[in-house]
């Protein structure tokens, strides 16, 4: 080494006039930094600074970065690669400097003193041996080190061969297979920095819940099981059945009990959450018990007046196999076909079609999921009327939606839909098992009814600001060949809107909601504007803790209901899931306010209030023989809690309290006494 050239190991920085840096301490176990770094200055032979010269610096392993120093010389490299480098300098007017396996430790900074002789009058700079090339055999290579770009320096890169993969890269057989350490930093409970997973365990590495491939390295299993126990009571109003011997206005107590099973398997093909998955299969078997007691008579069964049943019912609710046709961008835009047995809802809140029914669906996204659509067909098939699991019994029924979902529209939050629903209803004729003629209505001439409906829609879901907010409008055009109600055919036109806007604040959530079902004012003529649905599920307006949304209201002996339960629409049909929908009805205005509370992370309280009105009582007046009837329904009160032990969806306890409190009109068709629901819900899930 030349001896102009002068070299020091010092555990300091050199910074401006060389101030010493404090000792940096380490956290303790924290490893200690992998990496060196290199100061030092540059001088001419009389000791003055220079600056503008041209260093660079080349790993002996072919890393190579280019600085230029300050003007005051000083030259300051970080993050560099540990090993030995060749040094080359240079600047105009000076010799080049070729500095040879210059050692750059790890852990504390190497510092360096360059001094450049001036070139003689008239010479030329003398040639310098390239720098060190890069030799596969001299070392392993290492990813580029970005150097921090400050104002005292700048710093070029210069482009060099990138090392091959296995002298980067750690081939590993399996990266499903990494185990983590048996490590434990405390000896007490909660300290989960590394949890060995087991079968039983959904949270933690499992794979039977699609943590880890089952078969090869993309092939994924997850399986889930449900147990689910619904306990409910409730008293109930009954209008006059004179054949049933029943000539006066009542209400009864009702109790019925629900256990299910659901067990999932879930087969796929991916690469976990990372991407949409290449073809799945999914199965979903479900065992129903239920028990029901009442106190009347003729409502279990249209044969026999039994006041309690047991009943148990096996179904498949799922039975589908789904398959990704294409990727559409690098961001994971895909479109993908499903067919099968499938869960499906059309909106946001449930409001037209929210069932599990066998259909071919394409779906998919686009623009980086900004856009979302579905393309449906469903072939409905029959429920059993008393666990509301599907039966193999043919519907006669399609129904064909397609809808467009667009994320952040117009502001980041806000969500809209535009829809389009064709529910296409043959005639046929139906008795449930308990009896009781689900089509066509037993109103009127008993003729089988076909009704074709066509229903637009556009809804959103998202927040303003601060303000939650959730909305939808349906208009339904169409045609049914025989009204019961009318005895003729009519055309349909109607409407529903809904409104819901909500402000959190601290663990309290305020809510205020609007429903409105356009009715029917003119039973019998040629146009029925009643709104219904196809086969809602509604949550909305308080939901499970709604007696008017929770509870069946009973409208003749011949089963005809003026309400079904998990709807808010007055529809006056038989039943939701095997009757036709009727557009010859009451409609609705409902008012609701209500505060949800987080009263614990585990603990969350609701309450709820509704006003309810019938818009138009014409439809009541035609079905019961009664006049005048009044539009004024009820005040619905009710308050519940859920319970998640967990903070998890994998075990929650629900239950509720409902009051409902019967205005001129309800008590003009029922009672004017106060009703009562109770009822608890009990979910395990893995």
């Amino acid at each position: 080494m030349p001896a102009s050239v002068h070299a020091a190991v010092g555990l300091c920085l050199l910074a401006g006039a060389g101030d010493a840096a404090p000792y940096q301490q380490r956290i303790p176990r924290q490893d200690a930094a992998r990496t060196g770094a290199v100061q030092g200055i540059v001088r001419s032979p009389e000791g003055r600074a220079l600056g503008g010269v041209r260093l660079v610096f080349r790993h002996l392993a072919g890393r190579e970065t280019v600085v230029v120093n300050t003007g005051d010389g000083v030259f300051l490299l970080r993050d560099l690669t540990p090993g030995a480098y060749s040094i080359r300098a240079t600047l105009d007017g000076f010799e080049p400097l070729l500095v040879e396996n210059r050692e750059v430790a790890a852990h504390q900074p190497t510092t360096i003193e360059l001094t450049l002789k001036r070139l003689a009058a008239g010479a030329t700079a003398p040639e310098v041996l390239p720098l060190h090339r890069f030799d596969a055999a001299s070392g392993p290579s290492t990813y580029h080190v970005l150097i921090p770009r400050g104002p005292e320096m700048a710093v070029a890169e210069v482009d060099t061969p990138l090392a091959e993969d296995d002298e980067v890269f750690t081939p590993v057989a399996n990266r499903w297979n990494l185990k983590l350490p048996d490590f434990r930093r405390f000896d007490t409970p909660g300290d989960g920095q590394f949890v060995q997973g087991n079968f039983f365990d959904p949270f933690n590495t499992n794979k039977l819940k699609g943590d880890v491939p089952v078969l090869g390295h993309r092939i994924f299993l997850n399986l889930g099981f449900v147990s689910d126990t619904l306990n409910a009571g409730q008293t109930v109003p009954l209008p006059p059945i004179p054949f049933k011997n029943n000539p006066q206005h009542y209400g009864f107590g009702q109790y019925a009990m629900s256990q299910n099973f659901a067990m999932t398997v879930d087969l796929s093909q991916g690469d976990a959450a990372y991407r949409p998955v290449d073809w799945r299969i999914r199965v979903t078997a479900d065992v129903d018990l239920n028990y029901v007691g009442v106190k009347a008579p003729g409502l279990l069964d249209f044969n026999q007046d039994n006041t309690t049943r047991f009943d148990r019912h096996t179904a498949l609710q799922e039975a589908f196999g789904e398959l990704k046709l294409k990727d559409l961008s690098n961001e994971y835009d895909f479109v993908s076909i499903r067919g099968g047995i499938q869960a499906f809802n059309s909106d946001f809140r449930g409001f037209i079609f929210s069932v599990s029914q066998p259909a071919v669906r394409i779906f998919g996204n686009l623009d980086s999921n900004r856009y979302q659509y579905n393309l449906a067909a469903f072939d409905m098939l029959g429920k059993d009327p008393n666990s509301g699991l599907l039966t193999f019994d043919s519907r006669h029924q399609r129904v064909y939606i397609a809808n467009l979902y667009r994320q952040d529209f117009f502001i980041p939050g806000y969500t809209v839909e535009v829809s389009f629903h064709y529910d296409k209803d043959d005639p046929s004729t139906g008795v449930n098992r308990d009896g009781f003629m689900v089509r066509p209505v037993p109103f009127g001439g008993l003729m089988p009814r076909s009704e074709r409906a066509y229903y637009y829609g556009f809804a959103g879901d998202g927040h303003w600001g601060r303000i939650n907010l959730t909305h939808a409008f349906y208009q339904v055009l169409g045609t049914d060949k025989y009204n019961p109600f009318a005895e003729h055919a009519v055309s349909i036109n109607a409407r529903m809107a809904a409104l819901e806007l909500s402000l959190d604040r601290n663990w309290l959530r305020y809510r205020a909601s609007f429903f409105y079902a356009s009715g029917d004012r003119n039973p019998t003529g040629k146009t029925a504007t009643g709104f219904d649905s196809i086969d809602d599920n509604p949550n909305f307006g308080g939901g499970a803790f709604s007696y008017w949304d929770r509870v069946s209201l009973v409208g003749s002996g011949a089963g005809i209901n003026i309400t079904d339960g998990n709807s808010l629409v007055p529809d006056l049909r038989t039943s939701k899931a095997d009757g036709q929908a009727n557009f010859v009805n009451p409609g609705l205005f409902l008012y609701n306010a209500g505060v949800d509370a987080d009263l614990t992370p585990r603990l969350r309280l609701f309450t709820n209030l509704n006003l309810i009105r019938f818009a138009d009582t014409e439809p009541l007046e035609l079905l019961l023989g009664l006049k005048n009837i009044h539009a004024g329904a009820g005040a619905d009160s009710g308050i519940g809690v859920t319970y998640r032990p967990k903070l998890s969806g994998n075990i929650s306890f629900t239950a509720g309290f409902n009051a409902f409190f019967p205005f001129e009109g309800f008590h003009q068709i029922y009672t004017g006494r106060t009703l009562f629901g109770v009822f608890s819900n009990m979910r395990f899930r893995f």
